[in-house]
């Protein structure tokens, strides 16, 4: 899929977009599984669970591990994640360069839960880039790798679904932008993508990679 005509907004995910949070929360997940008997290494969360809701990642643990996770597992982790966000958590790599330099309107769609959203962009001072354009699955019926957040965003952003431009790190990500019917472009520079996440992505629909957040208002302007 390409434009036929400059896209008329910018849809970002923050998780690993905007924000190099992934490795982050991955390493709070698993030490929480672990306590509950679920074993999982790093790098193989990453690969299966990035761009899921925590819903989806906990139901797909919960039916192959034969476990039931706790009841307040999940406030758990977020009060972990919260923490450790605050501590360490910063915005990727002249990525407020690249939001001052860009022209296009804005928003953010991301599966993570409200709460956890919010965070992660007041921790790094980005929330005003976007606020109120502020967009989380927990707001729609199906999160990624479903279109239902990507669409729910150009609603209410008064985008045509073929207007809009998303830029995702992910594989689920990447499909429910293309389930949209929206181009995707695929950014591979967040510290949890390994050799051969770029091939992931264009196998799941991107139509371009880039790794250096600056060079995102160049690739607009080449569009």
């Amino acid at each position: 899929m390409s434009f036929s005509k400059s896209p008329e907004l910018l849809i970002f995910d923050c998780d690993g977009v905007l924000v190099d949070s992934e490795l982050i929360a991955t390493r709070v997940h698993i030490e929480a599984l672990a306590k509950c008997g679920y074993i999982i290494a790093a790098e193989e969360y990453n690969d299966r669970f990035i761009g899921m809701t925590d819903q989806q990642s906990y139901s797909v643990i919960e039916s192959e591990g034969g476990l039931r996770l706790p009841e307040d597992h999940h406030e758990r982790v977020m009060a972990e994640v919260a923490n450790r966000y605050a501590r360490d958590l910063r915005a990727t790599s002249g990525v407020r360069q690249t939001l001052e330099a860009i022209d296009l309107r804005k928003c953010v769609a991301s599966n993570s839960d409200a709460a956890k959203l919010c965070l992660a962009l007041k921790v790094t001072d980005l929330h005003d880039f976007f606020w109120p354009h502020v967009f989380s699955a927990s707001q729609v019926a199906r999160g990624k790798p479903a279109p239902d957040l990507f669409l729910f965003a150009a609603q209410n952003m008064n985008t045509p679904a073929d207007s809009c431009l998303v830029i995702e790190d992910s594989v689920a990500g990447t499909q429910a932008a293309v389930a949209a019917g929206m181009m995707v472009i695929g950014f591979v520079g967040g510290s949890h993508c390994l050799a051969g996440h770029g091939d992931k992505l264009m196998e799941a629909g991107a139509t371009k990679l880039f790794s250096r957040m600056t060079a995102l208002p160049q690739i607009l302007a080449g569009l």
